[in-house]
């Protein structure tokens, strides 16, 4: 390692004085001007981490659904997945080592993880739309260089794009080719398949959809892969970036939590209407009723749907592949209740948070994981997967074959890396098609309990800790008390609170069997955690 050109380097990209920052989930977010120090400094950890597992590794720079004004960067591991739970406290410790210690941190690092200083380094680049990211991608360059890595800059992607590169980079090209046009191919390849069966009578104006793309990358990347679908893909972009700010009033965020349309897209109703985010790793789908009353169809209702898709191919193919869903606290009750009782499928509920719902997901053949938000994918394993396509090539048996090709399709169809609303939007928009659903159809398969999200501002977060998933509070003494006395004063309720990830607040989730009463309880239970927690400021108000 040249210390002198590390120095010299380091300078170049200073660390502003006191700011500490945190690698959580998403990575480091913060507002875009703090962040120079940091993507050089992650340019840094990428070598050592492709060293390390002598494989490329990728580097993201995106704040997903935050606001324009921020920006943020998240590391890629090899097969696609996020960061090593080891190496986010690496990434923590070098973000806000003083530049004196730089040298000495990443000697540690190296140390601790056994990194071969000898080996080559590969590192993949990509960036989202945001004014601040060319120049901040240009200073992960600095920092890959610096340790003399070799690296191949993507530009602007998605962030799955970004994931399904390294990963196919990875596997020697077995999982597809590493290039944007590899994957606009194997997708749209896989897609035409499918829905080649559907009859055109089943009704043209089905296959209208429009999307609300939160003036982001979303849009730049459908247009490119526009050629690739067929005819029959009659897809309508909206929020296209070419206007407005980017995520401002508009994209899954805004549209899950505010429970409305995003700006600039005008909604007749009955249409087929959907939302990505930022980086386009998350949808929702929605849309209008003939009295203009808006339905939010979340992740929930999207992990149901590939769920019912698949248990009837599974079904079909006549193995005995175990397939579950796997959940977090935030899924709407009903959600549960269906995939459970109605659907007979086992529902596993994890911690907040992609890494812990996609790790709970491998464990099975088939696993379907979603977050409320909209974030998810399904997993195939290995042995899952060798036999569908085994099936759909041996198999004697039509109706066997025919249900394992449609498996084999959709196994190519999903992005198993990470979530990605490009391709999540085309499995939904295939099974609407073979099941010949109408959005009101997929709707109406179950009726969402009424729920309200709730904050509440405490002096110090860790007060609170949680177990069984994050559906029951260990600390303060008293609040689980206070939480299952207040519940048991509603029907179909239950209500859980938990810390927050980024900042000093406690977030409550509450459902209940009317809008009044989940109003209510979610109320109380965060004057609970005011009082027993150390609210800070007012009281929360009704």
């Amino acid at each position: 390692m040249d210390s002198e050109a590390l120095k010299k380097y380091s300078a170049l990209h200073p660390k502003p004085a006191g700011l500490t920052l945190q690698y959580g989930t998403a990575g480091f977010r913060a507002k875009a001007e703090q962040l120079d120090h940091v993507m050089f400094r992650m340019g840094l950890l990428a070598v050592l981490r492709s060293k390390a597992v002598v494989s490329t590794i990728g580097i993201m720079v995106t704040a997903s659904h935050n606001p324009e004004e921020d920006n943020g960067v998240k590391l890629v591991d090899p097969l696609g997945e996020m960061l090593h739970p080891s190496w986010e406290e690496y990434a923590t410790q070098l973000a806000n080592a003083e530049e004196q210690e730089l040298q000495k941190i990443i000697t540690e690092i190296c140390q601790k993880a056994a990194v071969n200083q000898h080996k080559d380094a590969s590192v993949f680049i990509g960036r989202d739309t945001r004014p601040s990211s060319e120049k901040l991608s240009q200073s992960v360059v600095d920092g890959i260089s610096v340790l003399g890595g070799q690296y191949h800059d993507y530009g602007l992607v998605t962030t799955p794009q970004l994931h399904y590169m390294v990963c196919c980079q990875n596997t020697q090209g077995q999982y597809g080719k590493a290039t944007l046009e590899g994957y606009y191919e194997k997708l749209s390849k896989a897609f035409m398949e499918l829905i080649k069966q559907v009859n055109s009578v089943s009704g043209e104006s089905q296959r209208h959809l429009k999307i609300d793309c939160a003036n982001g990358i979303g849009a730049l990347k459908l247009s490119e892969m526009e050629p690739y679908f067929p005819k029959e893909v009659l897809i309508h972009l909206y929020n296209d970036g070419t206007k407005e700010k980017l995520n401002h009033l508009c994209g899954a965020d805004f549209v899950k939590v505010h429970q409305k349309p995003p700006r600039g897209l005008d909604m007749k109703p009955n249409e087929r209407c959907c939302s990505f985010d930022g980086d386009a790793d998350r949808i929702v789908y929605y849309y209008k009723d003939a009295t203009g009353h808006f339905h939010l169809i979340d992740g929930d209702k999207i992990a149901t749907l590939i769920s019912i898709f698949l248990k009837e191919l599974l079904a079909k193919v006549g193995q005995t592949l175990k397939m579950a869903v796997v959940q977090t606290a935030y899924a709407n009750g009903s959600s549960t209740r269906y995939l459970e009782e109605t659907l007979k499928v086992p529902v596993h509920c994890v911690k907040t948070g992609v890494k812990h719902l996609h790790h709970k997901a491998q464990e099975f053949d088939v696993g379907v994981y979603f977050e409320a938000n909209g974030h998810g994918t399904v997993l195939f394993s290995k042995a899952a997967e060798t036999k569908i396509r085994q099936l759909a090539k041996e198999e004697k048996d039509d109706e066997k074959r025919e249900a394992a090709k449609v498996l084999e399709n959709m196994i190519d169809l999903i992005n198993q890396t990470v979530g990605d609303a490009v391709s999540d939007m085309l499995v939904i928009e295939a099974i609407l098609a073979l099941k010949g659903l109408t959005v009101q159809q997929w709707d109406a398969v179950y009726t969402d309990l009424p729920n309200r999200l709730l904050k509440v501002q405490v002096a110090d977060r860790r007060v609170i800790d949680t177990t069984d998933a994050e559906r029951h509070v260990v600390t303060p003494p008293g609040l689980q008390e206070k939480i299952d006395a207040l519940v048991k004063k509603y029907k179909l309720s239950r209500a859980f609170v938990r810390p927050s990830g980024t900042e000093d607040v406690v977030r409550i989730y509450a459902e209940a069997d009317t809008q009044e009463n989940a109003d209510a309880l979610a109320h109380e239970v965060s004057l609970a955690v005011y009082h027993l927690a150390g609210g800070k400021g007012t009281p929360p108000q009704p």
